[in-house]
């Protein structure tokens, strides 16, 4: 999955110039004195002008967007026909600041345009665009439309059609049912002035100055007042995302589960880092959920607390280890062992052949004994320079903390980047050949991606395999609301590999010894219902934990108005079978607009 603070261009800049838009050109002329918005839109998400020519498109300017690179003002004919598939509105882009002002009866003439947010490779919708205009002022001061009003009544339940096979799956040419499908109804909207009222916040304000809100409040609400992803065929049709036509100074600041009171009111747009967004030019007014961080309980004495928590890119620059110490002595409870994702080496991006990370560890150590938790020890392997992917320079790795006050970390000589970790039977019972080691990190399946990392622990005597993970990112699939249904998920096919291994790794341990206590967790970059996590589990050798959850609870990420499962913790039998598994996902960032990492850690408290 991208990282939130992964670099894009700002989200009120999210278009480019339109001449590289795709375009489908007709050969028949259009007859400029009967165009209406409505004609140029169409009732398929192409318009059937693509390419052409208009003339004296009529419409009023509800909206004038008057910075970053898709300038421009959008227009709306007030005597719409009776065709619910066909949008009474359009985005006229003029790439300098527009010259109308709202209220404006105006006459458009230009190219109508079929604009593809983030390139034809992405896989996104298009947005229909009268482009290269020249604009006749008729008169001012006009009553703008009234807004479309969005709610849960008129939010079809299904989310897509399937796309058309004849056409590689894209749904671009297929007629709109906007009284069927969420997509086509948010779609028949296209440029339209619309309304939402009093809608929850099921994504924070991120720093784009953009968020989620749900105009459906049942669907799919998890405890603390987002919408669940548990499946894909739950995309959950109420959500649409929030921006600004304003200063983006002025833009709520808010968590999960507050609400933008009274109406949200703007264009219908869409863009590249997430469909369908409001863009307001009137902003409801926050009120605040009074949502809180979770705090989880402290271990027993005779508990082993067992943690993953992905620290997003730390390196010693970062201004988060007091944040993050915090979160592991007083959210997390100063778990026995943690696993930590994402800890870059010592001068984090910048690639110059380091990848050393010890300052970064100590640090963070440093930081949690500050504020008042134990003196952690540490192991890991530093991986080749460059060749785990993450951020150019940073060589992210995983990280073993073990608490030497209350468990035992088991060195045994022989792991390094390129030397693969095997199992062997000592006494009758399993033994890794190197601790810490890593699973066969010369495969492919680990080309530019973190390397498991694995190593032996003891707790009151009885050994513990501890694996740790970083799949591969989601990074290339298509979105949500692709043109192409249901969208690809092209980085499924390396992290199915990695998942293959690591489960033949796991029984590899449980062939030598079958009641032997294996975790496996980190960031899997996938959900607890998908293809990854069942070769995880295989025929029974783990078992994700979150899955003892309540379905509400369920959620370690959220990601465009969808709360989801990206980190988990797996077991093996011995451990599922034992009656006394504690799991808890808890969340302190997920949520929240001032988070410190985008995962929210989890914990898995049991006795060996």
């Amino acid at each position: 999955m991208p990282s939130k603070s992964s670099a894009r261009l700002a989200a009120l800049t999210v278009a480019a110039v339109c001449s590289a838009a795709s375009a489908v050109a007709l050969t028949s002329p259009a007859h400029a004195d009967s165009v209406r918005i409505h004609d140029v839109q169409g009732t398929t998400r192409i318009s059937p002008y693509a390419g052409q020519k208009v003339a004296d498109v009529p419409g009023i300017v509800t909206a004038t967007r008057t910075y970053g690179s898709s300038r421009g003002f959008w227009i709306q004919d007030p005597t719409p026909d009776d065709d619910p598939a066909t949008s009474e509105g359009v985005f006229v882009f003029t790439s300098s600041t527009p010259k109308v002002a709202v209220g404006d009866s105006v006459t458009v003439s230009g190219t109508v345009s079929e604009y593809v947010p983030g390139g034809t490779s992405s896989g996104n919708q298009s947005v229909t665009e009268i482009t290269k205009p020249t604009v006749t002022t008729v008169s001012t001061g006009n009553a703008v439309p009234a807004p479309t009003v969005i709610d849960a009544k008129s939010v079809p339940g299904e989310y897509t059609p399937a796309g058309d096979g004849a056409a590689n799956g894209s749904i671009n040419g297929l007629p709109l049912q906007p009284s069927t499908y969420a997509l086509d109804y948010y779609e028949s909207l296209e440029g339209m002035n619309v309304q939402v009222a009093d809608a929850r916040v099921v994504t924070a304000t991120d720093p784009y100055s953009e968020l989620w809100v749900t105009v459906k409040p049942h669907e799919n609400r998890t405890r603390r007042g987002g919408a669940l992803y548990g499946s894909y065929d739950s995309q959950n049709t109420g959500r649409l995302q929030i921006q600004s036509l304003g200063a983006t100074a002025d833009f709520p600041v808010a968590n999960v589960g507050d609400t933008l009171t009274g109406t949200t009111t703007g264009p219908m747009d869409y863009n590249q880092y997430g469909g369908y967004t409001l863009v307001a030019s009137q902003l409801g007014t926050l009120k605040s959920g009074g949502l809180q961080r979770e705090t989880t309980r402290k271990q027993s004495r005779g508990e082993l607390a067992v943690a993953t928590y992905n620290v997003e890119n730390l390196d010693p620059s970062d201004s988060t280890f007091a944040a993050h110490a915090a979160a592991i002595v007083n959210n997390l409870q100063s778990p026995d062992i943690v696993s930590l994702e994402e800890i870059q080496d010592n001068d984090g991006a910048t690639d110059d052949g380091v990848v050393d990370a010890s300052a970064t560890v100590n640090k963070l150590i440093d930081a949690i004994v500050a504020a008042g938790g134990p003196k952690y020890d540490w192991r890991s392997i530093d991986p080749v320079n460059d060749q785990d992917g993450g951020e150019p320079g940073g060589n992210i790795r995983q990280v073993f903390l073990f608490n030497p006050e209350r468990v035992s970390f088991t060195d045994r000589a022989g792991g390094d980047s390129a030397t693969a970790v095997g199992v062997t039977k000592v006494h009758g019972k399993a033994q890794l050949t190197a601790s810490p080691g890593r699973i066969e990190p010369a495969n492919d399946a680990w080309k530019s991606s973190r390397k498991p990392l694995a190593g032996e622990f003891v707790f009151r005597g009885r050994t513990v395999f501890v694996i740790a993970n970083h799949l591969n990112s989601k990074g290339g699939d298509q979105g949500l609301t692709s043109q192409y249904q249901p969208p690809t998920r092209s980085s499924e096919t390396q992290r199915h590999a990695q998942a293959t291994l690591v489960n033949a790794f796991v029984k590899s341990i449980l062939d030598v010894q079958k009641n032997a206590d294996v975790i496996a967790l980190g960031d899997m970059n996938d959900f607890d219902f998908s293809g990854t996590a069942q070769i995880l589990e295989g025929d029974g050798e783990l078992w994700s934990a979150i899955k003892s959850l309540p379905k509400s609870e369920r959620y370690t990420y959220d990601y465009q108005g969808n709360q989801q499962v990206l980190d988990q913790i797996l077991v093996s039998p011995s451990i599922r079978r034992g009656c006394d598994l504690d799991y808890d996902s808890v969340h302190i960032n997920s949520e929240f607009h001032d988070q410190i990492s985008d995962h929210d850690p989890q914990v898995l408290r049991f006795r060996p």
